[in-house]
């Protein structure tokens, strides 16, 4: 593999050295047939959770039935929880696919975290409305909003789903098993608020969404960030497990893509540095594709490989440190400096191996090697991304035949160099030329904000 690329030959290297460089390139450099064997596998899974629920691949039907056409007008509210904060949003649309917001941000205290989350978020709600003079009074009508929670909930309706389980450090106890919606709706009635929750929504439906109202092409939504996931637009005859009225239309469905592969590890690329992140995760064996993808999870890889190295003594002379011992010294972000560091002695890299990770006297070999480690596990992340969106794309090859588009947020697509160029031309590998010219990628942002705010205006129609 490394004979035909130049970007992995290194410099002054030892023998030793340039054959593990090889031996890394080998393992992260996937070829059209590798990818093309796990794509399938990814359809594979997809008809499967399509079919029956509880399979590795969930394909979670969101409610979501219906397409803004971006020339609905108006003021919609969403409250977008996170796990550390909390926003109240206002989103107003102009009707031309354009869309302003004015939030509030509050940080969770202790307090809710762990015992009065619901009765804390609708004070939040009091506060925006009372700061933005619109709380409504007894003869207006009530104040719909959105409700973006990134928890794990079995949905039930678009206006209600059960928790499964509190995750991201939140435990508020007696809500496992109970409708979340209900819980807040009690809250805001407590305070005497005139507002009623119409949608609940995941984030990434709601990246979808928010895609939708400035595009009405777009048929998938995805987060490439911290982690991944998306959500894409199906025929409801295809969604075997569906209980919900049936008909010719379409729904919105969650798919937990992260999950993919994580039951057998027999598809995925998986090599030993991706195996010992794994163990020693907090979720081992849960995740698979979100691990080898996201912005999370790159630097511990590529930390793993540089001590793999360092041990063999292929690598800063044998040495480390204590800051590159520990689990996740190394942020993704430092990678991406390293990609694009195109210095004569790769200077930044320098600063980056020396001065953050503590480990002195680096030599022009080490950081070659260093910026060769970024490139294979930068690269294989957006070689790796590709195959969801091609999976996902083709499932529905009657919708290539015109423009369609695809939202996508999240900081790996936005800020790790050459993300969106490599994902973008591996896809159209297993896309033909004539259907892929009709695919277009565009950023779309705050889908936890906006997007709960536009199916809040989606709902509130069809009531």
């Amino acid at each position: 593999m490394s004979q035909t690329d130049s970007r992995f030959v290194v410099k002054g290297a030892s023998a030793e050295q340039q054959q593990a460089v090889d031996m890394l390139a080998e393992q992260f450099l996937l070829t059209q047939e590798r990818l093309g064997m796990i794509i399938k596998e990814f359809r594979r899974r997809m008809e499967e959770g399509l079919a029956t629920d509880g399979k590795v691949l969930k394909m979670i039907p969101s409610y979501v039935t219906q397409r803004p056409t971006g020339s609905e007008t108006g003021s919609y509210y969403a409250i977008d929880l996170g796990g550390t904060n909390l926003r109240v949003l206002r989103v107003t649309l102009d009707g031309k696919g354009g869309v302003s917001t004015e939030h509030q941000k509050f940080a969770l205290t202790e307090e809710a975290k762990s015992r009065t989350l619901f009765d804390f978020i609708a004070q939040c709600v009091e506060t925006f409305l009372d700061d933005h003079n619109i709380r409504p009074t007894g003869h207006q009508p009530p104040i719909h909003m959105g409700f973006t929670f990134s928890y794990p909930v079995q949905q039930t309706s678009i206006s209600s789903g059960t928790l499964v389980q509190w995750t991201k450090g939140l435990n508020v106890p007696g809500c496992v098993g109970r409708d979340v919606v209900r819980l807040l709706q009690d809250a805001l009635l407590r305070l005497g608020l005139r507002v009623k929750v119409v949608a609940l929504v995941n984030d990434t439906v709601g990246t979808l969404l928010s895609a939708a109202y400035s595009n009405p092409t777009s048929q998938m939504g995805i987060i490439f960030g911290t982690g991944t996931n998306a959500a894409y637009y199906e025929n409801v005859a295809n969604v075997a497990k569906w209980k919900g009225p049936s008909g010719s239309g379409e729904i919105v469905l969650n798919m937990e893509w992260g999950a993919f592969d994580s039951d057998d590890f027999a598809f995925l690329p998986f090599t030993p540095h991706d195996i010992k992140l794994d163990r020693k995760s907090i979720n081992p064996r849960k995740q698979a594709y979100e691990k080898m993808i996201s912005g999370m999870y790159l630097g511990e890889i590529a930390r793993n490989m540089v001590l793999w190295l360092a041990d063999q003594r292929l690598l800063l002379d044998g040495r480390s440190s204590e800051v590159l011992n520990a689990m996740w010294a190394l942020d993704t972000s430092y990678l991406s400096a390293a990609v694009v560091d195109d210095s004569p002695d790769l200077s930044e890299i320098q600063q980056i191996i020396e001065k953050t990770l503590n480990v002195p006297n680096s030599t022009l070999v080490d950081r070659q090697i260093f910026k060769i480690i970024s490139i294979l596990v930068g690269e294989r992340a957006a070689r790796l991304s590709a195959v969801g969106v091609a999976a996902t794309l083709t499932k529905r090859p009657e919708l290539l035949s015109k423009p369609i588009n695809v939202g996508i947020d999240g900081s790996m697509y936005e800020h790790y160099p050459g993300f969106e160029g490599i994902m973008s031309k591996t896809v159209s590998l297993f896309i033909p030329a004539e259907q892929f010219k009709n695919v277009n990628f565009s950023c779309a942002k705050d889908g936890s904000g906006v997007g709960a705010a536009i199916i809040a205006m989606l709902a509130s129609k069809e009531n």
